[in-house]
């Protein structure tokens, strides 16, 4: 009797413990879920990397301003970093357009 009961408990432990994997649409919702943090962390790099080139862009105009850079070196850099950073922008656009305020 006592051997019954305990093989009870252990059935009844499995079918608790593994409701969630026999759920319709579990492994869906843990893709979508994988899926939200990639393009989460992707949005982020993308936002960080914006950041960075308008640092860069706002470099050069200071070492232009001071001297530093001639004007066709500064043009070249600036055309440069400028096309980088609309890249970075056209990418963090098709992962997050913007919402209308």
């Amino acid at each position: 009797m006592g051997l019954l009961v305990i093989f009870l408990v252990l059935v009844a432990v499995v079918v608790v413990v593994s409701a969630p994997l026999r759920r319709p649409g579990a492994d869906a919702a843990a893709d979508v879920q994988r899926s939200q943090i990639t393009r989460d962390a992707d949005v982020a790099d993308l936002e960080a990397a914006r950041d960075a080139k308008y640092r860069e862009i706002r470099d050069a105009d200071l070492d232009h301003r001071t001297g530093k850079l001639c004007d066709e070196d500064y043009a070249q850099l600036d055309a440069g970093l400028r096309a980088e950073a609309v890249e970075i922008m056209n990418a963090l656009e098709r992962l997050a357009p913007r919402q209308p305020a």
